[in-house]
């Protein structure tokens, strides 16, 4: 016997969609467990080989307000898939939260944002960029109150913040991580 979803209960409907699913497991056994569904989305780690800097952002998240009651956090441009591709979805978050034009992409993976809860599968980038990529200021779309601020930091930086677990962000960790595996010159000395 496989696990079946029997019934799922939806208690909230909004931006996300919170539900109750009743689930059969292999042994036959009847479960309650929780599901969020939002959609799937992006991220992004755009880097500049030459000067070996990352472009990252820093924006509220209520969640971490409301569980530690940390401010802001720093992380990779990320947002939601609304219509196309991956990629299509990727250049425009970076265009709007960064200001940066990618070009070239690298893909790292697709994966579960949080399997235990959500069914937010984030599909994540590498990309260079120069300084003639940057055509916009960033900041997020006006009218999201997303209230972005742009952070251009050394990757040696970044590199010691995944070391100390000072990154508290997973996409964003992960994303530092694969840089520095797939191009471990950028963060020489």
């Amino acid at each position: 016997m496989r696990a079946e979803i029997l019934t799922i209960r939806f208690v909230h409907e909004g931006w996300s969609r919170f539900g109750i699913a009743r689930v059969r497991l292999a042994d036959g056994t009847i479960v309650e467990r929780a599901i969020e569904d939002h959609g799937d989305s992006v991220g992004i780690l755009p880097y500049d080989p030459e000067r070996k800097v990352a472009t990252l952002v820093r924006e509220l998240r209520v969640p971490p307000l409301f569980a530690t009651g940390e401010q802001v956090q720093l992380e990779a441009p990320a947002g939601l898939i609304d219509a196309g591709s991956p990629e299509e979805n990727v250049r425009r978050e970076a265009l709007e939260e960064v200001g940066l034009r990618l070009r070239a992409l690298e893909f790292v993976g697709a994966t579960y944002s949080c399997a235990s809860l959500s069914t937010e599968k984030i599909h994540l980038y590498l990309a260079p960029y120069g300084p003639t990529d940057r055509v916009e200021a960033g900041g997020g779309v006006e009218g999201e109150h997303e209230n972005i601020r742009v952070v251009e930091m050394p990757l040696a930086e970044l590199a010691d913040r995944a070391d100390s677990a000072a990154l508290t962000d997973l996409k964003t960790l992960t994303l530092v991580l694969a840089l520095r595996a797939r191009h471990p010159e950028l963060f020489a000395p």
